[in-house]
């Protein structure tokens, strides 16, 4: 179990230059935006505009904070990103632009390239302590706006707002103060 906490996350332009990524883990260690095998970061998006293009890349993007994102594929419709709503997967390398709905939005993206490494993206509700099964090689836990209080077989550890776990052996349970919601990310090597 490794914590990473939101205060020592890189931060870094987009690709495309129109904002900036705070970039939570990636795989290897230190890789860029060309060379990455898997990659989880943040983003404050605060104007329209198009996403960074990568090829190769599956993307899942969630919405961490913000009234919605509307995201429009190049040929594929639009699909609209919100509080309610489920992580959207897509090709990241399919053009899209997003547009906000009225208000700057925090996006929770995760992005694996194809072929090497797969993921899946979920939102969870921590109501009571819960166990979490890792189904990959990795289980990554990323608290959001509340605090949550980790067990694994190893002892307990506190994830502060916007804090990550990387689980790679044991199994792990979630336990808050009150109602808190955390994302999960499963990551299989292929």
């Amino acid at each position: 179990m490794r914590i990473l906490r939101a205060g020592d996350y890189r931060v870094m332009p987009w690709k495309n230059g129109g904002g900036e990524t705070t970039e939570i883990a990636a795989f290897p260690e230190g890789a860029g935006l060309e060379t990455f095998d898997w990659r989880v970061s943040m983003a404050r998006v605060a104007s329209d505009g198009p996403f960074s293009v990568f090829p190769g890349i599956d993307r899942t993007l969630s919405l961490l904070d913000g009234p919605a994102l509307t995201l429009a594929f190049d040929g594929r419709g639009e699909v609209v990103i919100d509080a309610a709503t489920p992580p959207c997967a897509f090709p990241a390398d399919v053009a899209v632009t997003g547009r906000l709905a009225g208000a700057p939005i925090t996006d929770l993206n995760v992005m694996t390239r194809r072929g090497r490494w797969r993921h899946h993206v979920q939102r969870v509700a921590v109501e009571s302590p819960r166990a979490l099964p890792r189904l990959g090689d990795l289980l990554l836990v990323i608290a959001t706006r509340e605090a949550v209080t980790l067990r694994t077989d190893d002892g307990t550890a506190a994830l502060n707002p916007a804090d990550t776990v990387v689980i790679d052996e044991e199994a792990v349970s979630l336990a808050a103060d009150g109602p808190a919601t955390v994302y999960t990310v499963d990551l299989w090597r292929l």
